[in-house]
């Protein structure tokens, strides 16, 4: 999953970019304090930033210059300055691209995408971990303290979602969707065969109680 950091002062954008972010299977890191914004990027490792120029402090064109000096990861300048002067300044600072507010979200997502592709994105990691669980994606195992169990696709499908959104409420529906693309084909009687199996498994290899049900809500780990 791509981390992208977001560096933006107003509320309400940086909560609508989060927002569309995590929608489209990104992992998006808000920064609200804006004195170490260069140390904070640093500690997250993101693979893209977005970072607006209008920031207090130290404007988006001095934090691109200092992240620069420590960083290749890739920058996207999303900010309602819109001359030609300040876009040329930002790509020469070191920016990757340069979108202007309000933007178009199809436009904006298909850049993000595009600068993840050149930059090469990470590599793509073999084994998720959440606490002493550890989940073997190619085996499709899954272990814990030297135990393991096999897992069937499907619950290995789930397990996977739910570790990439550890900490996070994952809803039935959200979960239906992200494993089967459509509500259509299963049902929600099938979601919780599979949970109550995948439970069991993990319950074998001394995690009972791993995925907890939010009621109302859906699960968490």
């Amino acid at each position: 999953m791509y981390s992208i950091v977001i560096v933006e002062d107003e509320p309400a954008i940086r909560e609508e970019l989060a927002l569309l972010l995590e929608n489209q299977g990104y992992r998006p890191i808000c920064i609200t304090s804006f004195d170490t914004v260069p140390r904070q990027i640093l500690d997250q490792k993101p693979d893209l930033i977005l970072l607006d120029l209008g920031l207090p402090g130290r404007d988006g064109m001095a934090l691109c210059a200092d992240i620069r000096r420590l960083s290749r990861v890739p920058i996207i300048f999303v900010t309602s300055r819109d001359s030609s002067a300040d876009e040329l300044r930002a790509l020469s600072l070191g920016g990757d691209d340069y979108i202007t507010k309000p933007y178009n979200i199809p436009v904006l997502l298909a850049r993000i995408k595009a600068v993840l592709r050149r930059a090469g994105g990470p590599a793509e990691s073999d084994v998720l971990e959440t606490g002493k669980l550890v989940l073997h994606l190619t085996r499709g195992t899954a272990s814990a303290e030297g135990r393991s169990v096999e897992l069937t696709r499907n619950e290995l499908k789930i397990l996977a979602y739910l570790m990439s959104h550890a900490g996070q409420i994952v809803s039935r529906a959200d979960l239906i969707d992200a494993l089967w693309d459509s509500q259509i084909y299963i049902d929600d009687n099938t979601l919780s065969v599979n949970m109550t199996r995948l439970r069991a498994k993990l319950e074998d290899i001394g995690l009972s109680g791993f995925i907890k049900t939010r009621r109302g809500m859906g699960y968490q780990l």
